[in-house]
């Protein structure tokens, strides 16, 4: 739960490396890297279809044999490259190749005007009959006209597609921004907004970080399954983008930790947010999808920090983090703030 913030997700990383060796090793499958690749991304959350097919597999008591190994492994899990990046990249060879295209046309079709022009203007010196010669300049006008409809038709179409290229780019950004199994940010979309946040903060705007724990959530998976425990971390995230407020950043930390900062948000205020966070977590009832039962009511247990200026973002979160340990060695379901921490320093 104390992980570095520079280190990231260490003791998340081993827990979900010994679940996956130790389901390997219910199904019997032999402990090699590409399967171990396989079932530590299938417990990581970070692949829906890969979870799907192993639970199908499961389901229907399909054995994991060697082919079947290997087969999870080349469809699900090889260094592939991304088919949004080759796609991009070939589209917009071909959108480049006709804007080229597009503009030879226009210059081409410019230097055929200036030609006709330029004789027209030779005949009207030769004293040829100027209707012929208004006739001649009409026709030339019609047909670059008709050209320059073509030509712009073109690039609107190409426009759009451009349209469609750049709302692709930004739903994959978007995507690795986002955390799979959550839908909350990342750590990689956390530490940017971080960065942004503590700029910010050292102008004298307050900056908070609540740091939440789901309580007893290794007995909770342990007792319902890990399906369940993934559906619990679903509710708690839903409930934390919920209750933050739109200018904060609700994200995932690691494991069942999640995250939120609240820029603009002194102590007092991010313990009362946290406080929202506690409550609806505690009212919140959760049924199992399979069987329809009502399970055991969840809650979580929040430590809440906020920035001291010329601090690194990493001891904001140590003690963020130390107040979780002390709302958990409290009796959980509680929101402990930093002040707490001094306390319990002083009395100690």
């Amino acid at each position: 739960m104390n992980s570095s913030f520079d280190d990231p997700d260490y003791d998340y990383a081993a827990s979900v490396a010994g679940r996956a060796m130790r389901s390997m090793a219910e199904q019997r499958i032999a402990p090699a890297p590409a399967n171990f690749a396989v079932w530590y991304q299938y417990f990581a959350g970070s692949h829906d279809d890969l979870r799907n097919a192993i639970d199908l597999l499961i389901d229907h008591n399909r054995p994991f044999d060697a082919r079947t190994n290997q087969a999870l492994f080349e469809t699900y899990v090889a260094p592939q490259v991304s088919a949004v990046v080759v796609d991009t990249s070939e589209r917009l060879q071909a959108l480049m190749g006709t804007a080229k295209e597009f503009l030879a046309t226009a210059i081409a079709d410019n230097h055929s005007q200036m030609q006709v022009i330029s004789q027209v203007a030779d005949q009207g010196k030769a004293g040829v009959d100027p209707k012929l010669l208004v006739a001649q300049l009409m026709n030339e006008l019609a047909r670059a006209a008709t050209r320059a409809t073509r030509l712009e038709a073109g690039f609107a179409e190409k426009t759009r597609e451009l349209d469609v290229i750049r709302d692709s780019l930004s739903r994959s950004e978007q995507r690795a921004r986002t955390d799979t199994l959550t839908g909350l940010a990342n750590r990689r979309a956390l530490d940017e907004f971080l960065r942004k946040a503590q700029t910010t903060a050292e102008w004298g705007e307050p900056l908070s970080v609540l740091m939440l724990d789901i309580d007893h959530f290794k007995s909770f998976n342990d007792n319902f399954g890990h399906g369940v425990g993934d559906q619990v971390l679903r509710l708690m995230a839903k409930v934390l983008r919920e209750k933050v407020r739109a200018q904060d950043l609700p994200a995932r930390y690691g494991g069942e930790e999640l995250i939120a900062v609240l820029p603009d948000a002194d102590l007092a205020t991010a313990a009362d947010i946290a406080e929202r966070i506690r409550r609806a977590i505690a009212d919140a009832r959760i049924t199992r999808r399979s069987t329809g039962e009502t399970l055991p009511g969840i809650s979580v247990s929040i430590g809440v920090a906020q920035y001291r200026q010329g601090e690194a973002v990493t001891d904001l979160i140590e003690r963020s983090d130390r107040a979780l340990y002390l709302a958990k060695g409290g009796g959980r379901n509680r929101v402990v703030t930093e002040i707490e921490l001094d306390r319990a320093g002083a009395a100690g």
